[in-house]
């Protein structure tokens, strides 16, 4: 099991280090990579940069009981680039222990430090009978 605090850690290292790059890119590069190490923290600090750029309001990730992925983000209503499968199932892994969430549904707020900045995202997780989705809220 990964420490919480480690993964909190790592996505803020992540957010920094792309912090000059188009997140969007950088996501769409990495569903084509399967055995990125790190890949559901990498993920997860493109759709935090993401977000914070482009002023959205929140962004979701859904993964049905059938395994298919999809993120939407509510700025605009179009379909960002989704993680495969294994990434996809550890970004949810991640989220729970980072948040310390150990139900099927729980809600928590996520102070991200992004380069001299910092903000809370509200990220709320909800698992229902194999439909999982992540929702997080930007300020």
């Amino acid at each position: 099991m990964k420490d919480s605090a480690n993964l909190h850690l790592k996505v803020q290292e992540l957010c920094d280090c792309y912090s000059t790059t188009d997140p969007l890119k950088e996501m769409s590069i990495l569903t084509k990579d399967q055995d990125e190490m790190d890949s559901d923290l990498k993920w997860l600090a493109l759709l935090a940069l993401h977000g914070v750029n482009n002023n959205a309001k929140k962004i979701s990730i859904k993964q049905s009981e059938e395994g298919i992925i999809s993120v939407k983000a509510e700025y605009r209503d179009s379909q960002l680039p989704s993680p495969n499968a294994d990434v996809a199932g550890n970004i949810f892994k991640a989220v729970k222990e980072i948040l310390h969430i150990e139900e099927a549904k729980g809600e928590s707020i996520l102070a991200l430090g992004i380069k001299d900045s910092s903000l809370d995202l509200n990220v709320s997780l909800k698992d229902k009978k194999g439909n999982k989705k992540i929702t997080i809220k930007f300020p």
